[in-house]
Protein backbone atom coordinates (compact mmCIF):
# COMPACT_ATOMS: atom_id res chain seq x y z
CA UNK A 1 0.00 0.00 0.00
CA UNK A 2 0.91 3.14 -0.69
CA UNK A 3 2.20 5.22 1.89
CA UNK A 4 0.88 8.48 0.71
CA UNK A 5 -2.92 9.34 -0.01
CA UNK A 6 -4.25 12.71 -1.26
CA UNK A 7 -7.25 14.14 -2.52
CA UNK A 8 -9.63 17.10 -3.14
CA UNK A 9 -13.07 17.66 -1.32
CA UNK A 10 -15.92 19.87 -2.45
CA UNK A 11 -16.39 22.06 0.13
CA UNK A 12 -18.91 24.70 1.10
CA UNK A 13 -19.08 27.68 -0.74
CA UNK A 14 -21.40 30.37 0.52
CA UNK A 15 -19.35 33.41 1.11
CA UNK A 16 -22.81 35.32 2.69
CA UNK A 17 -23.70 35.63 6.09
CA UNK A 18 -23.63 38.43 8.70
CA UNK A 19 -19.77 38.77 10.07
CA UNK A 20 -19.00 39.56 13.53
CA UNK A 21 -15.18 39.28 12.99
CA UNK A 22 -12.79 40.37 10.34
CA UNK A 23 -10.07 37.83 9.38
CA UNK A 24 -8.14 37.20 6.65
CA UNK A 25 -9.28 33.42 5.52
CA UNK A 26 -8.45 30.26 3.71
CA UNK A 27 -10.17 27.13 3.00
CA UNK A 28 -8.13 24.33 1.25
CA UNK A 29 -9.02 20.88 -0.21
CA UNK A 30 -6.94 18.61 -0.48
CA UNK A 31 -6.28 16.10 1.84
CA UNK A 32 -2.96 14.30 2.43
CA UNK A 33 -1.78 12.01 4.60
CA UNK A 34 1.91 10.94 5.05
CA UNK A 35 3.30 8.27 7.09
CA UNK A 36 6.95 9.92 7.47
CA UNK A 37 5.44 13.31 8.66
CA UNK A 38 4.69 14.07 11.46
CA UNK A 39 -8.35 28.81 23.84
CA UNK A 40 -10.92 28.78 24.22
CA UNK A 41 -13.32 30.26 23.56
CA UNK A 42 -15.79 31.99 26.25
CA UNK A 43 -19.25 32.09 25.01
CA UNK A 44 -21.31 35.10 25.53
CA UNK A 45 -24.40 35.56 27.56
CA UNK A 46 -26.74 34.64 25.00
CA UNK A 47 -24.74 30.61 25.36
CA UNK A 48 -25.34 28.52 27.67
CA UNK A 49 -21.98 28.97 30.97
CA UNK A 50 -20.74 25.73 29.74
CA UNK A 51 -21.59 24.32 26.22
CA UNK A 52 -21.35 20.67 25.42
CA UNK A 53 -20.46 20.07 21.62
CA UNK A 54 -21.61 16.83 20.67
CA UNK A 55 -20.84 14.67 16.90
CA UNK A 56 -23.82 13.35 15.24
CA UNK A 57 -25.26 10.02 16.68
CA UNK A 58 -22.52 7.96 14.72
CA UNK A 59 -23.40 3.77 14.55
CA UNK A 60 -19.48 3.37 15.79
CA UNK A 61 -18.57 6.54 18.03
CA UNK A 62 -20.14 9.12 20.37
CA UNK A 63 -18.34 11.56 21.31
CA UNK A 64 -19.02 14.95 23.53
CA UNK A 65 -16.47 18.04 24.51
CA UNK A 66 -16.71 20.98 26.38
CA UNK A 67 -16.51 24.49 25.24
CA UNK A 68 -15.81 25.55 29.18
CA UNK A 69 -12.43 27.12 29.13
CA UNK A 70 -9.50 25.28 31.03
CA UNK A 71 -8.79 26.60 34.54
CA UNK A 72 -5.45 28.85 33.57
CA UNK A 73 -2.50 29.42 35.14
CA UNK A 74 0.81 31.88 34.59
CA UNK A 75 3.34 29.24 33.62
CA UNK A 76 4.04 28.04 30.07
CA UNK A 77 4.75 24.26 31.72
CA UNK A 78 0.78 23.83 31.95
CA UNK A 79 0.29 25.40 28.46
CA UNK A 80 1.95 22.22 27.37
CA UNK A 81 -0.43 19.95 29.34
CA UNK A 82 -3.53 21.63 28.97
CA UNK A 83 -5.11 21.64 26.92
CA UNK A 84 -2.80 21.54 23.90
CA UNK A 85 0.32 19.32 24.05
CA UNK A 86 2.86 18.49 21.27
CA UNK A 87 4.98 15.28 23.45
CA UNK A 88 7.95 17.16 22.13
CA UNK A 89 10.59 19.76 23.80
CA UNK A 90 9.52 23.41 23.05
CA UNK A 91 11.73 26.39 23.10
CA UNK A 92 10.50 29.87 24.75
CA UNK A 93 9.66 31.34 21.10
CA UNK A 94 7.75 27.98 20.36
CA UNK A 95 5.86 28.00 23.51
CA UNK A 96 5.00 31.72 23.13
CA UNK A 97 3.33 30.46 19.52
CA UNK A 98 1.86 27.83 21.52
CA UNK A 99 -0.41 29.60 23.88
CA UNK A 100 -1.44 32.09 20.50
CA UNK A 101 -2.44 28.68 19.28
CA UNK A 102 -4.38 27.93 22.68
CA UNK A 103 -6.34 31.36 22.65
CA UNK A 104 -6.97 31.59 18.94
CA UNK A 105 -10.64 31.59 18.31
CA UNK A 106 -13.31 33.31 15.55
CA UNK A 107 -16.82 33.18 15.90
CA UNK A 108 -19.40 34.05 13.33
CA UNK A 109 -23.15 34.42 13.67
CA UNK A 110 -24.23 32.39 10.48
CA UNK A 111 -28.06 32.64 8.81
CA UNK A 112 -28.93 28.98 10.51
CA UNK A 113 -26.57 29.34 13.34
CA UNK A 114 -23.47 30.39 15.58
CA UNK A 115 -20.30 29.06 13.95
CA UNK A 116 -17.11 28.92 16.27
CA UNK A 117 -13.74 28.11 14.99
CA UNK A 118 -10.57 27.14 17.64
CA UNK A 119 -7.40 24.39 17.36
CA UNK A 120 -8.42 21.21 18.21
CA UNK A 121 -7.75 19.51 21.54
CA UNK A 122 -5.97 16.04 22.05
CA UNK A 123 -9.39 14.46 23.38
CA UNK A 124 -11.13 16.21 20.11
CA UNK A 125 -8.99 13.59 17.89
CA UNK A 126 -11.30 10.60 17.40
CA UNK A 127 -13.81 12.49 16.03
CA UNK A 128 -11.79 14.24 13.56
CA UNK A 129 -10.40 11.28 12.50
CA UNK A 130 -14.13 10.05 11.76
CA UNK A 131 -15.10 13.24 10.11
CA UNK A 132 -12.03 13.48 7.51
CA UNK A 133 -12.20 9.06 6.71
CA UNK A 134 -15.60 9.30 5.78
CA UNK A 135 -15.16 12.63 4.13
CA UNK A 136 -12.32 10.84 2.19
CA UNK A 137 -14.48 8.00 1.03
CA UNK A 138 -17.27 10.08 -0.08
CA UNK A 139 -14.92 12.15 -2.45
CA UNK A 140 -12.98 8.89 -3.65
CA UNK A 141 -16.58 6.78 -3.98
CA UNK A 142 -14.80 4.00 -2.00
CA UNK A 143 -16.85 1.59 -0.24
CA UNK A 144 -17.91 2.03 3.58
CA UNK A 145 -15.94 -1.23 4.40
CA UNK A 146 -12.49 1.19 3.64
CA UNK A 147 -13.82 3.48 6.18
CA UNK A 148 -11.83 1.94 9.26
CA UNK A 149 -8.10 1.72 7.39
CA UNK A 150 -8.47 4.94 6.39
CA UNK A 151 -9.41 6.05 10.05
CA UNK A 152 -6.40 4.01 11.28
CA UNK A 153 -4.08 6.08 8.57
CA UNK A 154 -5.79 9.76 9.79
CA UNK A 155 -5.07 9.14 13.27
CA UNK A 156 -1.64 8.36 12.87
CA UNK A 157 -1.58 11.35 10.36
CA UNK A 158 -3.38 13.88 12.70
CA UNK A 159 -0.99 12.49 15.75
CA UNK A 160 2.12 13.50 13.97
CA UNK A 161 1.02 16.80 13.00
CA UNK A 162 -0.12 17.52 16.44
CA UNK A 163 3.74 16.79 17.42
CA UNK A 164 4.12 20.06 14.77
CA UNK A 165 2.47 22.76 16.90
CA UNK A 166 3.37 25.48 16.79
CA UNK A 167 4.72 24.94 13.69
CA UNK A 168 0.92 23.89 11.83
CA UNK A 169 -2.04 23.38 13.03
CA UNK A 170 -5.76 21.51 12.90
CA UNK A 171 -8.85 23.89 13.28
CA UNK A 172 -12.41 22.56 14.07
CA UNK A 173 -15.42 24.48 13.36
CA UNK A 174 -18.10 24.07 15.93
CA UNK A 175 -21.73 24.64 14.83
CA UNK A 176 -24.62 25.54 17.07
CA UNK A 177 -28.04 25.40 14.77
CA UNK A 178 -30.64 28.25 15.82
CA UNK A 179 -33.13 27.46 18.28
CA UNK A 180 -30.87 24.62 19.80
CA UNK A 181 -28.51 24.31 22.88
CA UNK A 182 -25.97 21.59 21.72
CA UNK A 183 -22.98 22.68 19.66
CA UNK A 184 -21.68 19.79 17.29
CA UNK A 185 -18.05 19.26 15.08
CA UNK A 186 -19.20 20.56 11.67
CA UNK A 187 -15.57 20.50 10.02
CA UNK A 188 -12.32 21.10 9.97
CA UNK A 189 -8.98 22.42 7.86
CA UNK A 190 -5.26 22.09 8.75
CA UNK A 191 -2.75 25.11 8.41
CA UNK A 192 1.05 24.47 8.25
CA UNK A 193 3.13 28.31 9.10
CA UNK A 194 6.37 27.57 7.80
CA UNK A 195 9.03 25.28 6.73
CA UNK A 196 8.62 23.24 9.63
CA UNK A 197 5.57 22.48 9.85
CA UNK A 198 5.64 21.26 6.09
CA UNK A 199 4.38 17.89 4.81
CA UNK A 200 7.34 16.01 3.74
CA UNK A 201 5.30 14.38 1.14
CA UNK A 202 2.80 17.05 -0.13
CA UNK A 203 0.69 17.07 -3.34
CA UNK A 204 1.78 18.27 -6.52
CA UNK A 205 2.16 20.68 -7.96
CA UNK A 206 4.63 21.24 -5.08
CA UNK A 207 3.92 24.68 -3.08
CA UNK A 208 7.41 26.17 -1.78
CA UNK A 209 7.66 24.52 1.93
CA UNK A 210 8.86 27.79 3.52
CA UNK A 211 4.97 29.21 2.58
CA UNK A 212 1.95 29.21 4.65
CA UNK A 213 -0.17 26.38 3.43
CA UNK A 214 -3.98 25.53 3.74
CA UNK A 215 -5.18 21.66 3.52
CA UNK A 216 -7.43 18.75 4.38
CA UNK A 217 -10.99 20.77 4.66
CA UNK A 218 -13.55 18.85 5.17
CA UNK A 219 -17.16 19.64 6.21
CA UNK A 220 -20.14 17.27 7.25
CA UNK A 221 -22.72 16.36 4.53
CA UNK A 222 -25.40 17.73 6.49
CA UNK A 223 -23.81 21.00 7.21
CA UNK A 224 -22.69 22.06 3.91
CA UNK A 225 -23.65 25.37 1.95
CA UNK A 226 -24.22 26.98 4.92
CA UNK A 227 -21.01 29.15 4.91
CA UNK A 228 -19.03 27.12 7.08
CA UNK A 229 -16.04 26.26 4.21
CA UNK A 230 -16.14 29.38 3.28
CA UNK A 231 -15.25 30.75 7.41
CA UNK A 232 -13.34 27.67 7.89
CA UNK A 233 -11.00 29.31 4.98
CA UNK A 234 -11.04 32.55 6.55
CA UNK A 235 -10.46 31.51 9.94
CA UNK A 236 -7.32 29.80 8.52
CA UNK A 237 -6.31 33.08 6.69
CA UNK A 238 -6.50 34.72 9.73
CA UNK A 239 -4.63 32.48 11.92
CA UNK A 240 -2.03 32.30 9.34
CA UNK A 241 -1.38 35.96 9.60
CA UNK A 242 -0.84 36.06 13.10
CA UNK A 243 0.99 33.06 13.36
CA UNK A 244 3.72 33.71 10.39
CA UNK A 245 5.46 37.16 8.88
CA UNK A 246 4.90 35.52 4.95
CA UNK A 247 2.44 37.02 3.13
CA UNK A 248 1.39 34.98 0.93
CA UNK A 249 -0.27 31.07 1.24
CA UNK A 250 -0.73 28.32 -0.65
CA UNK A 251 -3.53 25.96 -1.16
CA UNK A 252 -4.78 22.75 -4.07
CA UNK A 253 -7.71 22.75 -5.40
CA UNK A 254 -8.55 19.61 -7.77
CA UNK A 255 -9.00 20.99 -11.47
CA UNK A 256 -12.92 18.96 -11.75
CA UNK A 257 -14.13 20.84 -8.40
CA UNK A 258 -15.59 24.29 -9.70
CA UNK A 259 -17.70 25.28 -6.87
CA UNK A 260 -14.58 25.40 -4.07
CA UNK A 261 -12.16 26.99 -7.00
CA UNK A 262 -15.03 29.41 -7.09
CA UNK A 263 -14.75 29.91 -4.00
CA UNK A 264 -11.17 30.22 -3.82
CA UNK A 265 -11.34 32.51 -6.83
CA UNK A 266 -13.73 34.56 -5.01
CA UNK A 267 -11.04 34.66 -1.82
CA UNK A 268 -8.75 36.36 -4.07
CA UNK A 269 -6.77 33.19 -4.68
CA UNK A 270 -5.20 32.43 -8.07
CA UNK A 271 -3.37 29.49 -10.24
CA UNK A 272 -0.09 29.54 -10.10
CA UNK A 273 0.56 25.96 -11.70
CA UNK A 274 -1.45 23.01 -12.71
CA UNK A 275 -0.46 19.50 -12.72
CA UNK A 276 -0.17 17.73 -16.35
CA UNK A 277 -2.26 15.26 -18.25
CA UNK A 278 0.30 12.53 -17.16
CA UNK A 279 -0.94 12.75 -13.56
CA UNK A 280 -3.60 10.89 -14.70
CA UNK A 281 -1.71 7.99 -15.27
CA UNK A 282 -0.39 7.55 -11.39
CA UNK A 283 -4.80 7.86 -11.00
CA UNK A 284 -4.67 10.96 -9.39
CA UNK A 285 -7.03 13.73 -10.14
CA UNK A 286 -5.18 17.30 -11.77
CA UNK A 287 -4.69 19.89 -9.35
CA UNK A 288 -4.24 23.69 -9.61
CA UNK A 289 -1.69 25.30 -7.34
CA UNK A 290 -3.08 28.56 -6.07
CA UNK A 291 -2.00 31.11 -4.30
CA UNK A 292 -3.06 34.32 -2.11
CA UNK A 293 -1.24 37.28 -1.14
CA UNK A 294 -1.99 39.07 2.07
CA UNK A 295 -2.11 42.95 1.47
CA UNK A 296 0.44 44.81 3.49
CA UNK A 297 -1.26 46.33 6.98
CA UNK A 298 -1.15 50.44 6.22
CA UNK A 299 0.11 51.16 9.66
CA UNK A 300 0.43 54.97 8.80
CA UNK A 301 -3.48 54.73 8.60
CA UNK A 302 -4.01 53.14 11.75
CA UNK A 303 -1.64 55.64 13.16
CA UNK A 304 -3.74 57.96 11.60
CA UNK A 305 -6.88 57.12 12.97
CA UNK A 306 -6.60 55.40 16.19
CA UNK A 307 -10.18 55.56 17.17
CA UNK A 308 -11.69 53.56 14.36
Amino acid sequence: MATTVSLSISLDTQPHHRRRHQPHHLCNTTIHFSSHQSPFFTPKHRHPQHPSIKFPKHPHHNFTLSLSPSSSTSTSSSTLQNPLRTGRFLTNEELEKLENLEKYNYHQELQSGLLLVRVMREEEMDMTVTLLAESFAESMMMAKGYVKLLEFLVRNYLIERRAMMPHSATLLGIYRENGEEDFELAGTVEVCFDKRGANTNPPTPTPPKNSPYICNMAVRRPLRRRGIGWHLLKAGEELISQMSSSREVYLHCRVIDEAPFNMYTKAGYSIVKTDSLLTLLTFQRRRHLMRKEFPIPNYASEMDNPDE
